[in-house]
């Protein structure tokens, strides 16, 4: 076998890691915390600590069509769009059929990464490990973190004053299971991204009332095109991507606001996005329908809270508010990784092509699925992964420290140019 790789989590990441790994003449070990693979497509009925899982009715915003690996396709009997069991079920498939079992230690924690004390030579890792109560401590050549970006909760409550005080029931969306428990409750759901418009809806059937705020508006999309094919077959294809690209940003947001506003007017409901028009999209088929029958009112960011109620920035309150559900989305965290590595790691816009960290002597540790993309994430991690153990197997070349500090650099000032763009508007 070749060079030893460590690769950290058996989700959809971890997976395409293990089997690019072994294409690529690789000997990946694979460290996974739970006692089964899939990562956050693993549901379970009671919320763990520490663990993201999807909630009960989750069906995926991509097609299986535009969602499977490149050489292995979803089965003809599935649904264009897949609810979560038939995800993880595929997921397991996709194992056993490149035998991809046989590479993960289940149940084991990696707790620590550090560089070996040879490792400007030589570029290898110490990899600290806990199992059954027993640490171990192996060496690799190479690492693949593969823990992806749900893992700690964004859970702001200093961002709004007054919810010191607030006597209701609180809990972020990791939590969130079903709307069980929520029968008569006035709800009040912060985040209109896909989580806040799944819940909003699902809530809705049994609540009292629910209030949907949102910070920055969304452009909310149907899983289907006018032909009746899944949305993303027709709209995400090369060619549209790259006329996009050739387009001004300005002419390309306006072109595309058109378009959105086809379905419904989203100023008319409340949602229209404050920001780029590609910052804030988000797939619900029920949502508009729902706002427009009044079971769910959409409410713009919450100024502050009182003992039972919500003062939005409109001036507007909402009294006897009973549960409030933070759909306020994750931030990564790499507590396993040396200081030095992780505060270059941050954020992916400090990775070489969003997956190397440009400043190590030796590039032997990357990132895999620590971006955000626009679809489904399973064909771009096995992109990822197959660039990164070609680079780890010595067939790839990557360029010179200063040329990738360089155009990590220049995307960060691409970044902050947009964002100041966008303040701008």
């Amino acid at each position: 076998m070749g060079r030893k790789v460590a690769i950290i989590g058996a989700g959809v990441s971890g997976l395409a890691s293990i089997k690019c790994c072994l294409e690529e003449g690789l000997e990946p070990t694979c460290f996974e915390k739970n006692d089964v693979i899939g990562g956050l497509w693993q549901f379970t009925d009671i919320p763990e600590k520490g663990r993201t899982n999807v909630y009960r009715s989750v069906v995926s915003n991509t097609s299986k069509e535009m969602t499977c690996f490149s050489d292995f396709p979803f089965p003809e009997s599935c649904p264009n769009y897949l609810h979560h069991s038939l995800v993880l079920e595929y997921l397991k498939d996709y194992a056993k059929h490149f035998h991809l079992l046989d590479c993960i230690q289940f149940k084991t924690t990696v707790y620590s990464i550090r560089e070996h004390p040879d490792f400007t030579t030589t570029g290898q890792w110490v990899v600290y490990t806990e199992a059954n109560g027993k640490k171990a401590s192996t060496v690799f050549d190479a690492v693949m973190i593969c823990s992806g970006n749900f893992t700690e909760v964004n859970l702001p409550l200093d961002s709004f004053p007054g919810f010191e005080n607030f006597k209701g029931h609180y809990i972020h969306s990791r939590e969130y299971r079903d709307p069980k428990g929520l029968e008569g409750k006035n709800v009040l759901i912060l985040g209109a991204g896909n989580t806040g418009g799944d819940v909003a809806v699902e809530v809705s059937r049994i609540a009292a009332k629910v209030f949907l705020s949102t910070r920055n508006g969304a452009w909310v999309l149907s899983r289907m095109s006018k032909a009746g094919w899944p949305s993303d077959m027709v709209f995400q294809t090369r060619f549209l991507s790259f006329i996009q690209g050739l387009l001004p940003v300005r002419v390309r947001d306006k072109l595309l606001a058109k378009k959105f506003n086809q379905w419904f007017n989203h100023e008319n409901y409340g949602l229209l996005p404050i920001k780029s028009s590609l910052t804030y999209v988000i797939i619900n088929d029920e949502l508009p329908s729902c706002i427009l029958c009044g079971s769910v009112v959409v409410k713009p960011n919450v100024k502050r809270f009182t003992e039972t109620s919500a003062i939005f920035e409109d001036g507007t309150v909402e009294e006897n508010i009973d549960v409030v559900i933070f759909t306020t989305g994750y931030a990564p965290s790499f507590l396993f990784l040396e200081e030095s590595v992780r505060n270059v790691c941050k954020s992916s816009t400090f990775l070489y092509k969003q997956v190397f960290p440009p400043h190590l002597q030796k590039l032997t540790l990357a990132f895999i699925g620590f971006i955000s993309v626009t679809g489904s994430i399973l064909p771009a991690v096995e992109l990822q992964a197959r660039w990164v153990t070609r680079v780890f197997n010595g067939f790839n070349k990557l360029p010179p420290m200063n040329r990738m500090m360089h155009e990590v650099a220049k995307q960060k000032k691409r970044l902050l140019k947009k964002n100041n763009i966008k303040k701008s508007k």
